[in-house]
C-alpha cells in the first residue's frame, strides 16, 4: 500500500505548527521542508531550535534542502525527528552523512534533484532507508510535476525491487496514479492537500487511489 505524507512548506514556525495541527488527525507522518537559500533560490523556515519544541503525535521527517550537509547534519538530530532526508547534491561525502545520521539513531533518506540521474544515488541505496526522487526543482511550492521523473522511478524499481521510493513535488490524484504505477512507495504532497477546501478529504482521496 502506498503511503501519503502531507508536506509543510512554511515561511514561519507558527505556520509549521498550524499546518501540523491541521493534519494531525488524518496522517501518521508529516514532511517538513527546510531551505535557507544555500541549496535553493528561496528560503523557508529553517530553525532546528524551534522544531525541537514542536509537540505532535505525528512522526516527523525533515527534508533538508541545504548545502554542506557534511557539517550541518548534527543540527537536525532532534528527539522528535524520526527521519532525516538530505540531498545527494548537498553533501561532499554522502556516505559519511548517511553513516553519522544512522549512528545517531535516525532513519535516513537520500534525495536527488530532477536532473540528477538515478545511477548517481546507486552506491548509497543499500545504506539508506529510502530514496527520494524530487519531481520539481527544490524549493518553491506549487510547481508542476515533471513527467520525466516517471522513468527514473521505473528504473529504480526495476533495479532495486526492495527500495522504498518516495516522490515529492506536484503530487495530485493524476500524478499520484502515475507514480504508483511507476513503482513509488511514498508520495509527499503539499499544495494539493493544504490548498484544498477539505484537508481530510484530500488526504483520503490520495490514500484511496
Amino acid at each position: 500500500m502506498v503511503e501519503i505524507i502531507p508536506a509543510i512548506n512554511a515561511e514561519s514556525f507558527e505556520e509549521v505548527k498550524e499546518k501540523t495541527m491541521q493534519i494531525e488527525a488524518h496522517a501518521k507522518w508529516v514532511h517538513i521542508d527546510i531551505a535557507d537559500g544555500t541549496f535553493t533560490t528561496n528560503t523557508l523556515w529553517h530553525e532546528p531550535r524551534d522544531l525541537a519544541g514542536l509537540k505532535t503525535k505525528l512522526k516527523i521527517e525533515v527534508h533538508l534542502m541545504l548545502a554542506d550537509m557534511d557539517l550541518r547534519w548534527p543540527d537536525w538530530i532532534l528527539p522528535n525527528v524520526s527521519r532525516v532526508i538530505f540531498h545527494l547534491e548537498g553533501a561532499h561525502d554522502p556516505a559519511f552523512v548517511i553513516k553519522k545520521i544512522k549512528e545517531a539513531g535516525k532513519k535516513v533518506g537520500l534525495a536527488i534533484r530532477p536532473e540528477t540521474p538515478w545511477q548517481h544515488a546507486e552506491p548509497y541505496l543499500k545504506h539508506v532507508d529510502l530514496i527520494q526522487t524530487l519531481a520539481v526543482v527544490p524549493g518553491e511550492a506549487g510547481q508542476e510535476f515533471r513527467p520525466e521523473i516517471l522513468d527514473k522511478i521505473s528504473h529504480l524499481r526495476a533495479s532495486h525491487s526492495e527500495a522504498i521510493i518516495e516522490v515529492d513535488g506536484g503530487i495530485n490524484p493524476k500524478t499520484a496514479i502515475q507514480c504508483i504505477y511507476a513503482g513509488a512507495n511514498i508520495l509527499v504532497s503539499a499544495s494539493y492537500i493544504f490548498n484544498s477546501d477539505n484537508i481530510k478529504k484530500a488526504i483520503e482521496e490520495l490514500t484511496n487511489l
